[in-house]
């Protein structure tokens, strides 16, 4: 989950910027959390205390109200009868990552985040970006190579991951939705040789680069088992200490749950 986190938070000042170039500061004092980040931990905490995605992620949305929301979220978390409402945008696949950690096979993790996206983004393509980003999640903390991810995405998603960032990134625009943006987001963490590298990446496409950076941080982290410290510090760092409590309690869990089946293990 902190992956998503410090891709979200490098990527936020460069949003709207088109930037084309890997070669930036990965922090400066425009570096924030934003709604994907929010949405993140707000899951992570629905998963720890067993309370339902909807309730947290209205919950999350009056203790920050101005962190970035799309208008068809702000309306669906201020209505007093909240619906899906056939969303295909890349917010379901922003906020999915701690569903790969939490579950412990792929039919649960798939199942769990098709249940996380159709609360809102009931739209085919908006589950479909949400199940891929945790199914390449799980299966890289579970130890595939790029091959495997690259070709578990093609095979159960029909993503196109054949062209390189070079050829896409000169004519590549800001696009939100998940069939747009989701697909470039995994390609970031194909062709990265490790975690920072992945989020460059993700930025220079020039696009939604808080939540491609998002997505790629989120995979990143599972593949390359961790994020760097000097980046996890500036992260959590700007966090605050409501969502670095939820933040810390999730890895706690995670944490016993490591010991627990190296015990397991060992008998």
């Amino acid at each position: 989950m902190l992956g998503a986190i410090a891709g979200d938070i490098i990527g936020s000042r460069f949003e709207h910027a088109r930037i084309k170039s890997k070669d930036f500061e990965l922090f400066n004092r425009q570096s924030i959390f934003t709604d994907d980040t929010i949405h993140t931990i707000a899951l992570a905490d629905s998963l720890l205390h067993k309370i339902p995605y909807q309730e947290k992620l209205r919950e999350y949305f009056q203790y920050y109200p101005n962190a970035g929301y799309g208008g068809r979220f702000r309306r669906w978390a201020r209505s007093s009868k909240p619906v899906p409402y056939g969303s295909y945008g890349n917010g379901s696949a922003m906020r999915v990552s701690p569903i790969a950690w939490f579950y412990n096979t792929l039919d649960e993790v798939l199942d769990a985040a098709l249940r996380s996206a159709e609360m809102t983004h009931n739209h085919l393509e908006g589950i479909k970006g949400a199940q891929a980003v945790a199914g390449a999640v799980f299966i890289a903390r579970k130890g595939a190579d790029k091959r495997q991810i690259q070709d578990f995405i093609q095979d159960s998603f029909a993503y196109d991951l054949s062209e390189s960032l070079d050829e896409i990134r000169p004519g590549y625009e800001f696009d939100v939705s998940c069939q747009g943006s989701v697909p470039y987001a995994i390609l970031a963490f194909l062709e990265s040789t490790d975690f920072e590298d992945a989020i460059r990446n993700a930025v220079s496409l020039g696009g939604d680069s808080d939540t491609q950076a998002c997505i790629a941080g989120s995979i990143a982290e599972a593949y390359y088992g961790g994020v760097p410290t000097e980046i996890a510090d500036e992260t959590l760092a700007r966090l605050d200490s409501r969502l670095t409590d939820v933040f810390q309690e999730f890895q706690e869990r995670q944490l016993r749950g490591t010991r627990d089946e190296g015990r397991e293990k060992s008998k």
